[in-house]
């Protein structure tokens, strides 16, 4: 405020404070005038007049105008708004030349009209028969100029011909280039044929100014040499030469004379890209180097000096043209950085959205799962049940009754308390004992064994009624905890999803260095993952014509430079495809777990009620499941098959252990109302650190050998499908190398005759099995189980042993960074 007030005073502030906005409301107004020029001048209907206008005067060995009609065709087609303006830009730009030329156009292009009109009507496909049409009205409107004017001759039909084929293939190139200029196109990428299309479509533009100089100096050289300074700084060498080779070709057919313009343009084109690391200026000065070299051979000294002009005028403009502009450019061109940076912020942006949707969805299904889980029973609740339960009966009773004002009015709390009694004691089975509270109540009530009986009834459509809400409440339970579960998939995928690619470049260029000091030619590395125990590394390397390279230095080498083990995962070799191999290397797994499996059905049947699953779940993890349906037999087998398969694909979406069970045992409960049970015992297994979780649903005890120490890993739960409604026990363990690890089904473990005490029993057999070999011991267990029973066999039984051992790698690493630094020595020393 005070800075204020000392500006307000200040005579000599006020001036300064009124110029500061005077300044501000110009800029505002040369911005503001700024970009309407912009406006208007990148206007598609300004574009089209000027390109319409130049088109028109175009012409091919100073005869020959195949521009106008293609270029008519293609807006009349795609633009048919800004037909009528681009028909009189054309006629005015060809009436330049003369009212003969203007007078084809305009009868060419109106013929054109009427067989397009014609076209329609016969329903043929426009955009295929677009050129054709054109060609016609080429053809047949020269023809008749040339023959009611001067009369045709040979000459005249090879020229006709020319010009009409010449407008059947511009045609098909306008109809490329005319969506790029106006921007009018989905697709952002500009393909090579399509660059080309567009630098022919400008370099047919510049052949109508030519004829124009200022100071000696020919507009068309000035605009074609700008042409190939940004296309060379923008995309480089090779973009830069071919469009020095089209623009020069075109500008040659139309003058003979500019025929040496071919060579100029290529050959700036070419340097001019290959010194754009110099920025504008590296590409200018190969424009310039090009023109010295090119404009001696082809004009001699007399004419070099217009000729450098021409180019220091062309650098003058390049110098001048906004980065912004050449960015919107490159930005279309692949292999540009802008492109590529584009292309990296639109995937950076469908990969966000799509995230965005993922943790959208996650929430709904996390909203869901609380509403589900919200319990919205209480106490008064269960009041309220017993009021509408006295109700009922006290209509059925007591509402045609004398004594109904007596009991209900009076002794309302006496009746209802004894209602009350009746109702518990009938539903405890206690009645016919209670005989004081029967002779009260016998006393109280007229109608006492009417009111007993219908309470008796009552009770059972109450207990119905109880029952089916609680079971409403397990499955909104189940639910929730389904829903739950997808809900952390779905988020955890998100997450994934919004995890960029880390920039690896160090460990490129390491692992470069190191295979190219050993010998081994790389021809790309891409790394995606350096996480320990995670590694993601994908190589494109020669084809080593099956001498395992890949497998026995590659792989070794790469486990030193990261210090893990690292192996080949996936290996594809195309011998016809440049010889190379695309190879994918990751880290291999601390554990490895061998297992052996024994099983029989009931009597040596061929169907077993019980089945098991060995499944590799990723991200190291590895399950071990045994189900055991109830009975024998193919519905027993199908049941337990079922609850394995389903619990399979449950956790191989991602869904934890618990909830995958969970939702295992509510498929089985709700999808038939028999009584069908099924056991199941799954071990999860860590493959980085052997740590194991056992999960138990009625499942018997499973033990761990350890040398000689037996270990029981034992939970309390129901089969499941009896209830819907279960806490899974989780069982942790650490596992170490060397432990076998001993499942089985009800029918080994409790198999045994004339046995009291099965874990000692179990645990006596396994640690007198001196075998560490995983089928071994599951045939062993199995052939004592049966020789108790003298050769029956009285169930289904299954035993799964797994084994537990450490991982060795097939090759050991080899040491790349010694092998790299004593390289480098030698080379200095050298």
């Amino acid at each position: 405020m005070q800075g204020l007030e000392r500006d307000m005073s200040d005579p000599v502030a006020q001036p300064n404070v009124h110029l500061g906005k005077l300044k501000k409301t110009m800029m505002k107004s040369m911005h503001h005038t700024k970009s309407k020029l912009s406006a208007f001048l990148f206007h598609q209907g300004f574009l089209l007049v000027l390109i319409g206008f130049l088109l028109g005067r175009a012409l091919i060995l100073n005869e020959i105008t195949p521009f106008a009609l293609p270029f008519f065709a293609a807006v009349y087609f795609m633009k048919k708004k800004r037909a009528g303006l681009t028909l009189i830009a054309l006629l005015v730009g060809a009436l330049t030349i003369s009212a003969m030329t203007a007078l084809y156009i305009f009868g060419g292009m109106v013929l054109f009209i009427l067989l397009f009109k014609w076209a329609q009507a016969l329903k043929v496909e426009p955009i295929k028969s677009m050129p054709f049409l054109v060609f016609l009205s080429a053809f047949l409107s020269k023809t008749t100029m040339i023959y009611f004017t001067t009369g045709i001759v040979t000459y005249d039909w090879l020229m006709i011909s020319v010009e009409a084929g010449l407008g059947f293939i511009l045609t098909l190139i306008f109809f490329q280039s005319i969506p790029l200029i106006t921007g009018k196109r989905k697709r952002q990428t500009y393909k090579t044929e399509e660059i080309i299309c567009l630098i022919i479509m400008f370099a047919s533009v510049m052949t109508g100014t030519i004829g124009w100089a200022v100071y000696d100096m020919s507009i068309e050289h000035i605009l074609s040499r700008y042409l190939v300074l940004l296309f060379a700084f923008v995309a480089g060498a090779t973009i830069g030469s071919t469009v020095g080779v089209v623009t020069g070709l075109i500008l040659s057919l139309a003058t003979v004379s500019n025929l040496y313009q071919m060579s100029l343009l290529a050959f700036a084109g070419l340097l001019g890209g290959l010194l754009r690391e110099g920025n504008k200026l590296g590409v200018s000065v190969g424009l310039l180097l090009g023109t010295l070299l090119i404009g001696i051979y082809g004009e001699g000294m007399t004419l070099l000096v217009p000729t450098i002009m021409e180019s220091m005028v062309a650098v003058a403009i390049f110098l001048i043209t906004p980065q912004k502009a050449i960015s919107s450019l490159a930005k279309h061109i692949p292999g540009t950085a802008e492109y590529n940076a584009e292309q990296q912020q639109y995937m950076r942006k469908v990969r966000d959205v799509t995230a965005n949707r993922v943790e959208q969805f996650s929430s709904v299904f996390q909203a869901l799962s609380i509403s589900f889980s919200k319990n919205h029973f209480d106490h008064s609740d269960s009041e309220k049940e017993v009021d509408l339960f006295l109700s009922n009966v006290t209509e059925k009773t007591c509402q045609n009754c004398f004594k109904k004002e007596q009991c209900w009015t009076q002794n309302f709390q006496q009746t209802y308390d004894y209602m009350t009694h009746l109702m518990e004691d009938t539903e405890e089975g206690t009645i016919s004992l209670n005989v004081k509270l029967k002779k009260e109540w016998d006393r109280h009530c007229v109608k006492s064994e009417k009111v007993k009986t219908v309470i008796k009834n009552e009770l059972a459509q109450f207990h119905a009624s109880e029952k089916l809400k609680k079971q409403l409440m397990e499955s909104r339970r189940l639910v929730a905890d389904q829903l739950m579960g997808v809900s952390q998939v779905m988020e955890d995928f998100a997450k994934e999803i919004q995890r960029e690619r880390e920039n690896h470049y160090v460990q490129e260029e390491q692992i470069l260095d190191a295979l190219g000091a050993f010998g081994i030619e790389i021809e790309q590395v891409e790394i995606y993952s350096v996480e320990q125990g995670n590694v993601d590394i994908e190589m494109t390397v020669p084809y080593c014509e099956g001498r395992g390279e890949c497998e026995k230095l590659i792989a070794p080498m790469l486990s030193d430079i990261l210090h893990e083990s690292i192996i080949v995962k996936k290996e594809e070799c195309n011998v016809d495809n440049n010889g190379y191999c695309y190879v994918s290397f990751g880290s291999a797994k601390a554990f490895v777990v061998d297992t052996g499996v024994a099983h029989a059905a009931k009597g040596g049947g061929l169907i077993s009620g019980d089945s098991y699953s060995t499944i590799e779940l990723g991200h190291g993890k590895y399950a071990i499941a045994i189900s055991d349906g109830m009975g024998n037999g193919e519905r027993a087998h199908y049941e337990s098959k079922e609850t394995l398969k389903l619990l399979q694909e449950i956790l191989q979406s991602g869904i934890k252990e618990k909830v995958a069970i969970k939702s295992v045992n509510s498929v089985l409960s709700l999808r038939t109302t028999d009584e069908i049970f099924t056991t199941l015992d799954l071990a999860m297994i860590d493959l980085q650190d052997a740590s194991a979780k056992f999960l138990k649903v009625g499942s018997t005890p499973s033990f761990v050998k350890r040398g000689e120490q037996i270990i029981k890993i034992e939970a309390s739960n129901l089969p499941m499908g009896i209830i819907q409604e279960f806490d899974v026990d989780v069982v942790g363990a650490q596992l170490k190398a060397g432990d076998l690890l001993i499942m089985m089904s009800d029918g080994i473990f409790e198999g045994p005759k004339h046995v009291e005490n099965y874990d000692l029993w179990m645990k006596r057999k396994v640690s007198e099995i001196k075998t560490d070999d995983p089928q071994e011991m599951a045939d062993l267990i199995m052939e004592e189980v049966i020789r108790t029973r003298s050769g029956q066999i009285q169930d289904d039984m299954t035993v799964v042993v797994a084994k537990i051992e450490r991982n060795i790698p097939k090759w050991a690493a080899i040491p790349a960074y010694t092998y790299l630094s004593k390289n480098q020595q030698m080379k200095e020393a050298l």
